[in-house]
């Protein structure tokens, strides 16, 4: 199955986005790509290979920003009990999709929530 091209399109810039934050890492357990901080998953990223529907999971502790990512068509708290802990899968092929600027705002605050202080501190000096 194919992916649709803007869905393939902001997956690209959110994965490009989340691999330039300070430390970042790409990683691929279970076959799926991870974008990690100091050995700690920060994004979900998921396959672009077609087999699994385009997606991220990104951690959102910020009451408002979880709500706001969770009224995304599609979007769900996070399985295998991530979604306890703020974990909220957003998937990117379904119409109404977040923008990729949207989607990098809430990886960067999933980076904040996970990242230790002195790369959030080379962060905010760029």
């Amino acid at each position: 199955m194919a992916v649709p091209r803007d869905a393939l399109k902001k997956w690209q810039q959110v994965r490009g986005f989340a691999l330039g934050l300070p430390g970042a890492v790409e990683e691929f357990p279970w076959s799926e790509s991870v974008a990690k901080v100091n050995k700690k998953v920060f994004v979900f990223l998921g396959v672009d290979d077609g087999s699994y529907p385009l997606g991220v999971t990104v951690k959102l502790k910020d009451e408002e920003t979880h709500a706001h990512a969770l009224t995304c068509p599609g979007a769900e708290p996070a399985g295998y009990g991530l979604g306890r802990s703020g974990w909220v899968r957003i998937p990117l092929e379904e119409k109404g999709a977040p923008e990729a600027e949207l989607l990098c705002d809430w990886v960067e605050e999933s980076y904040r929530v996970i990242a230790p202080k002195r790369l959030i501190a080379e962060l905010d000096s760029n």
